[in-house]
């Protein structure tokens, strides 16, 4: 991703557990990859000025009261979807994330949930939904396409990840999809997937979702 300066500093929380129901049909090709292992995302409110809709991982601009970018992304977690810190096991940080929209410099934080606890929409002005998502069901190629916006000429592709989660279908892409798509190849993750395949994607009139 495109380099930028004096980029405002912000974190993620890339938190990893293990599901206690509706596992995974698929089975991964990566002997790593149980059929009830997950993710934690959000889905952000339609209403937010910023990436209205998208879908997201936990996460915020780092505050100077934080402890560093782990401290903003567990406190962040705590105050978008109500998940008990003291629960988390932080693994360690990954290079730190330019994103040029919102001029944000992003450092993920990842997490493995060694005692999970609830989780849920804590205020419904910056979350639509609260879930978690098989990673199996991300990896499988059937989930899988591009999404593509086309603007004044020009046209952005990225990887687009299609989830269903209690009923409700997600579409996983921009900055999250990227960053999930990365973290899958360099764990060898990734199975081959038709990237040719365009998924349906819907923009808000004044939102490029990059």
């Amino acid at each position: 991703m495109p380099a930028i300066d004096g980029g405002r500093p912000a974190a993620i929380l890339i938190l990893f557990g293990v599901l206690d129901r509706l596992e995974s049909d698929h089975d991964a090709r990566a002997a790593a990859v149980s059929r009830d292992l997950d993710v934690l995302l959000l889905a952000r409110a339609a209403t937010l000025r910023s990436h209205p809709g998208q879908v997201a991982f936990p996460g915020g601009r780092i505050d100077p009261g934080d402890d560093g970018p782990v401290g903003a992304a567990l406190r962040e977690a705590w105050e978008e979807t109500g998940l008990d810190p003291a629960g988390v096991e932080v693994l360690g940080t990954l290079a730190d994330v330019p994103l040029e929209y919102s001029r944000h410099l992003v450092t993920p934080v990842l997490g493995w949930w060694r005692h999970p606890s609830p989780v849920r929409v804590v205020d419904e002005a910056e979350s639509a939904d609260v879930f978690r998502a098989p990673v199996a069901d991300l990896l499988d190629p059937a989930h899988r396409g591009s999404t593509v916006v086309r603007r004044d000429g020009r046209e952005w592709r990225g990887p687009g990840f299609l989830v269903s989660v209690d009923g409700r279908e997600h579409l996983v892409w921009g900055f999250t999809g990227m960053v999930l798509d990365a973290l899958f190849d360099r764990l060898g993750w990734t199975e081959p997937w038709d990237r040719a395949r365009e998924l349906p994607l819907v923009l808000p009139s004044a939102d490029t979702g990059r």
